[in-house]
């Protein structure tokens, strides 16, 4: 299991992007949870002097990958963003649609980053139940959403 308190992540090498745009793209399934994550994204950033954040909505985690895509294509290339980050939270129910919508998202996450001349971040949370998403949003886990906005500032240089 991934403990931040054993990461340099959040400490070490964070350039200066003041500059950046970046896209957040949540989901409104589990909108508590994804509201935390888009919450620790934001003040992370903010933290950092990012000002140039947009935030999309989708409704859940299989649009994510859509979202990006049609955003990126659509937008004039002056206002294209120097980053993305999908935020979501799939819970594990009792039928085998968490497996299938928890491969779609990573897989179409990874297309984005193979075909996309700048990073997506994975900030969507997979779990067992609703417990162990709110150890992820500041509880014994560390804030995810904080997490991948390091992480995007640090992959946009």
């Amino acid at each position: 299991m991934a403990d931040i308190k054993k990461s340099n992540l959040m400490n070490t090498g964070i350039p200066d992007n003041r500059d950046a745009c970046i896209v957040l793209v949540k989901t409104e399934w589990n909108a508590v949870i994804t509201d935390e994550l888009e919450k620790g994204c934001r003040q992370e950033l903010q933290k950092h002097k990012i000002k140039n954040i947009i935030t999309l909505t989708v409704p859940g985690a299989f649009e994510i990958s859509f979202a990006i895509k049609n955003y990126w294509e659509n937008c004039k290339k002056k206002d294209r963003p120097s980053a993305f980050i999908a935020l979501g939270c799939v819970i594990k129910g009792d039928t085998p649609h968490f497996d299938y919508v928890c491969k779609a998202v990573t897989d179409g996450i990874v297309q984005l980053n193979l075909l996309l001349p700048v990073p997506t971040i994975f900030g969507v949370l997979t779990v067992n139940d609703e417990e162990q998403a709110k150890e992820r949003i500041g509880g014994k886990h560390g804030h995810k959403g904080k997490e991948a906005a390091i992480t995007a500032l640090k992959m946009i240089s």
